[in-house]
């Protein structure tokens, strides 16, 4: 029975990283600090994801609250890539 959950817990995780991941959106090329802190979120998100299967999920909710803030900031950062193409036209 461990054994199916263990394995159930991991399929979850991947589920998550794939799918859920934050977009990476911004350019090295035009926006090299916005673009970097996209990947620190990317890796802060898979920690979280490893830290949900490690504790089988027991976190009271906030680990997911914490992937969707994530996944907010990861919005603002493209906006302000966005916004910061609007201003150099």
């Amino acid at each position: 029975m461990k054994k199916i959950l263990i394995l159930v817990c991991v399929l979850m995780f991947i589920v998550t990283f794939i799918f859920a991941m934050p977009p990476q959106n911004v350019s090295w090329k035009h926006h090299p600090n916005l673009r970097a802190a996209q990947m620190f979120i990317d890796k802060a998100f898979a920690k979280i994801s490893a830290a949900q299967v490690a504790n089988e999920f027991d976190m009271d909710g906030h680990a997911a609250k914490a992937k969707d803030l994530l996944e907010q900031a990861n919005a603002e950062i493209k906006m302000a890539a966005q916004a910061a193409n609007e201003h150099h036209r």
